[in-house]
């Protein structure tokens, strides 16, 4: 996982986001956001963050609970003890023994 210093972008537990998010780099989500997500790097998405938010991304890590339509450039990563429900395009794919997944994958070829 990447370090603290490769973050560009924090939304911490406590805060809560309705709307659409931008990023230039990686970001690091532990909060509350509606809406949608969109970065040209890295997402992650914290344990205890509740993501209503379509999400699309070059790389999007998972460990908390996510409703919406993910896609990204190179993978997704869901590990325990995430919730995930949606549509995820994506050439690479890795889902954690414990997680829970409701919804479909479309793999796509990696740009």
């Amino acid at each position: 996982m990447a370090s603290e210093s490769d973050i560009t972008a924090i939304i911490e537990e406590g805060c809560k986001f309705d709307g659409n998010l931008s990023f230039q780099g990686m970001a690091r989500i532990s909060g509350v956001i509606n809406g949608s997500i969109f970065s040209n790097d890295t997402v992650i998405i914290s344990e205890g963050a509740l993501i209503n938010a379509d999400i699309s991304a070059n790389i999007i890590l998972i460990s908390g609970s996510v409703k919406g339509n993910l896609k990204a450039s190179s993978r997704v990563e869901i590990v325990k003890p995430a919730r995930f429900e949606g549509t995820i395009t994506t050439p690479s794919l890795i889902v954690e023994e414990g997680v829970i997944f409701h919804g479909t994958t479309k793999m796509s070829e990696k740009n």
